[in-house]
């Protein structure tokens, strides 16, 4: 069973959360601090953890920041209130995996968390099997059903992280800061072009599809 550290001081809240997960088949256990945390952290092996930002004493940035150091794998996700992006920043820089603003979800805490524990095992493993599709990330490789396709540093990047957060919509910005240097005079439509190269070259296969999400970029659905 997946076993969830939660990290919250909002008592009401972190009794939802913790509920909510237990009831979706999670082994759970909560606290209201950071320092409580290291307590559990140090009598438990978690296979992920739940963190609010703003908490009394150590907030979550520096929360993660040492869990980052005892443990470079465990996958950390930020829940909070705070939505400006030098939250966000610090929060990624310190090396956490996701970011959820509340109110929230929990229906989309589930599947961030599911999308976020998939991909942990896909950094462990270094590559992804879906159906008759494999990617392999050291070799920068992927195959349909052994045969190779051909593919270019920044294609199997782009396809490599959108399949890692499959479900989760991702802005044509956010592809185009990701995988182009900041020095670079790519647009917008450079993404599209990439996402229509992907298309083609994996159209044969039957383990995924790249959706367009209207107003926004796209997204990878996975296809049973």
């Amino acid at each position: 069973m997946v076993k969830i550290l939660v990290v919250e001081d909002d008592e009401n809240f972190n009794s939802l959360v913790s509920r909510y997960l237990a009831s979706n088949g999670f082994e759970v256990i909560s606290c209201a601090d950071a320092q409580k945390a290291y307590d559990a952290l140090y009598n438990n092996l978690f296979d992920l953890i739940v963190t609010d930002v703003m908490m009394p004493g150590i907030d979550g940035v520096e929360f993660a920041k040492t869990v980052r150091q005892l443990n470079e794998n465990i996958p950390i996700l930020f829940v909070t209130a705070r939505d400006d992006i030098k939250t966000k920043k610090a929060g990624f820089r310190v090396g956490i995996d996701d970011y959820l603003v509340k109110p929230i979800d929990l229906d989309e805490l589930k599947l961030r968390i599911s999308a976020v524990l998939r991909r942990a095992n896909i950094s462990q493993n270094q590559k992804i099997e879906i159906g008759n599709l494999l990617l392999k990330s050291e070799e920068i490789s992927a195959s349909i059903n052994g045969v190779p396709i051909p593919l270019t540093v920044r294609e199997f990047n782009i396809l490599f992280k959108m399949l890692s957060f499959a479900g989760r919509a991702f802005s044509r910005a956010e592809l185009l800061d990701d995988f182009w240097d900041t020095e670079s005079n790519a647009s917008l439509r450079a993404v599209d072009v990439y996402i229509t190269k992907l298309r083609e070259k994996f159209k044969s296969t039957n383990a995924f599809e790249i959706k367009t999400i209207h107003g926004l970029g796209y997204k990878t659905v996975i296809r049973s």
